[in-house]
């Protein structure tokens, strides 16, 4: 055996009893980087609590946590999806979203929060909308991974948008295009489940 084999053999077996004691959390990691992180009222977690230095972008927005989950782009495509066709503001025109419904990504941590539990969505700049869990359920809320059949980019759109089809509701579909969208940030990064 070449000394090369024989040193990275050995090396790989030093490491397995440290890879034993990784928790339970820490399997559960996501592979990828984390897109979306939850926090608040969760069932499982699969990160450690806010880090000033590391989640800096959250530090500027003044959040804090014990835990969290962490949720890569690999974890959402594996969710079924749910196709959407709403009429965007951006150009008046339909578009075809498509990703998981938002409560499924919520369930990626085990919660199952009730109907009255608030969800808070937060995009990246910043802006930040609450919506029930009775509203996400009744407008399928989805969280868009794809516009026109393409992932959306970070500086766009995405890569994630939480979303609905405005379009198919009547109270909704009579405003103007550019009042539909409210509650839909773009960008979304970070949602706090409360109550």
């Amino acid at each position: 055996m070449k000394k090369r084999h024989f040193l990275g053999a050995a090396l790989s077996a030093a490491a397995l009893p440290a890879a034993g004691a990784a928790t339970s959390a820490d399997l559960q990691r996501a592979p990828g980087p984390a897109l979306l992180t939850l926090t608040g009222a969760l069932a499982r977690s699969n990160r450690g609590p806010f880090d000033p230095v590391l989640d800096q972008m959250m530090h500027k927005q003044k959040l804090r946590f014990e835990k969290a989950f962490s949720i890569d782009f690999g974890a959402l495509l594996a969710l079924p999806a749910l196709s959407i066709r709403p009429t965007l503001e951006y150009d008046s025109r339909p578009h075809a979203l498509r990703g998981p419904l938002l409560l499924d990504v919520v369930a990626l941590s085990g919660t199952r929060p009730r109907e009255d539990a608030t969800l808070l969505l937060r995009a990246v700049d910043g802006y930040a909308v609450a919506l029930t869990v009775a509203q996400a359920r009744a407008q399928r809320f989805i969280v868009a991974t794809h516009l026109d059949g393409t992932p959306m980019a970070l500086g766009g759109l995405g890569p994630l948008w939480a979303v609905y089809d405005a379009d198919r509701f009547a109270d909704m579909a009579a405003k103007p295009v550019a009042e539909r969208f409210g509650a839909c940030p773009w960008a979304l990064y970070h949602i706090e489940v409360t109550g």
